[in-house]
């Protein structure tokens, strides 16, 4: 099962690169992709060699970029549930309704998928070290995918992040700075510093967009080869919903599904909505926004580096972006809870929201079938620490 990666390629201006040395983004300023032999994964598929019976997202070896299985560090990511609702969907004014859990993921969300392919594939080029501006999830990812790997791992997080995600990071080793300010600031913060390291920031390397990729191949698979009529992404840095909109793409080369593809639907916090703004505006470029205030950090994204390729995708598929109020946030984290016992992050729970305003709004039909992914666990942000025993501190001012 081994990778069918050939090179890199430029989704705006075609050019191609090597995927034999490290890389960042195209020179026009675009992200890469992973370019596959997919006659090669074809010949796999008439074999019966694909998908593998492997309960990870590595069952989809030959179209991730690690080639040799020595560097692949895996905690068991991936192949998380598609839940299919009894309650909310119903109360929503939906027959088919379902959760793609990625709470379920090693250390509690979606960022694991990206960050365990982008860690193994860097080591295998020759990377000791790694280094992130993160608004949580995607720092504690880092830290445990390095540490798994051996490797050094800092983090830039802004200071207002909840103490669990902190306390997290300095477990599994990472070097973690507080920063005054949002993503952006980490960012600056990040690249002032100046370290000897590989940058893992989002779609500013090509590798994380591939491991997030998974998600379109799960979903397609556990639906018997299918896809539903709409995915709600939770969108920030946009590496999802790039992703999913790959993942399609290649699974339509392989004959695994057919033409017909879902509407890609970004769902943002009314306090940081520059997709939404831009879809609205009927703009080809997104502008930043200058106060970004939510209490979903991980849509806190006031300038999306990949905002080209996120516009394209959602416009391609024919959905749209949407955006909720803030106090509209822990309702709908309380209703997934109560009428599904399921632990939704508030990034989930502003897709959740998302989605009623798009059912009000006649954009997603009662009879649709149709996906939301909670893109992690809520317990970092709603359960405080207060009782935990701090950990031997590396944080350190930037």
């Amino acid at each position: 099962m081994i990778s069918h990666l050939l090179h890199l390629e430029c989704p705006q201006c075609s050019r191609s690169h090597s995927a034999e040395t490290h890389a960042t983004f195209c020179v026009c300023g675009s992200p890469l992709f992973a370019v596959y032999d997919l006659f090669s994964v074809i010949e796999d598929i008439q074999r019966e060699q694909f998908p593998t019976e492997v309960n990870s997202m590595w069952r989809y070896s030959q179209l991730l970029p690690v080639k040799s299985p020595s560097f692949i560090y895996s905690l068991g990511e991936g192949w998380t549930p598609l839940t299919s609702t009894r309650r909310l969907g119903k109360h929503l004014g939906l027959r088919f309704l379902s959760i793609k859990d990625e709470a379920q993921n090693p250390t509690g969300s979606f960022k694991d998928r990206g960050l365990c392919v982008a860690i193994s594939k860097h080591l295998e080029l020759g990377s000791t070290s790694f280094a992130l501006p993160s608004a949580g999830n995607a720092a504690v990812s880092t830290s445990a995918y390095s540490a798994a790997g051996g490797a050094e791992c800092h983090i830039f997080m802004p200071s207002d992040t909840p103490e669990p995600f902190f306390h997290d990071c300095i477990i599994y080793g990472a070097e973690t700075a507080r920063v005054n300010g949002n993503i952006s600031d980490c960012g600056k913060a990040m690249r002032k510093a100046e370290g000897e390291w590989t940058d893992l920031s989002t779609t500013k390397e090509p590798y994380r967009v591939e491991g997030k990729k998974t998600l379109a191949f799960e979903i397609a698979e556990q639906m018997g080869w299918k896809v539903p009529d709409a995915i709600i992404c939770p969108t920030g840095g946009g590496t999802a919903l790039i992703g999913i909109w790959k993942g399609l793409d290649e699974l339509e080369a392989l004959g695994l599904i057919e033409s017909k593809r879902p509407r890609m639907y970004a769902a943002q916090s009314a306090g940081c909505a520059p997709i939404v703004r831009a879809i609205e505006q009927r703009s080809e470029e997104i502008q930043p926004w200058q106060i970004s205030e939510t209490e979903a950090l991980g849509l806190r994204v006031p300038s999306p580096f990949a905002g080209r390729l996120i516009l394209a995708a959602i416009r391609q598929s024919g959905g749209g972006a949407v955006a909720v109020a803030e106090q509209e946030i822990e309702p709908c984290h309380r209703m997934a809870a109560r009428m599904e016992g399921m632990d939704f992050c508030p990034e989930a729970a502003v897709g959740l929201a998302g989605i009623r305003n798009l059912v009000e709004m006649g954009e997603i039909d009662f009879d649709e079938e149709i996906v939301l992914l909670n893109t992690g666990s809520g317990a970092r942000y709603y359960y405080g620490n207060q009782n935990q025993t701090k950990p031997e501190s590396s944080e350190k001012e930037p």
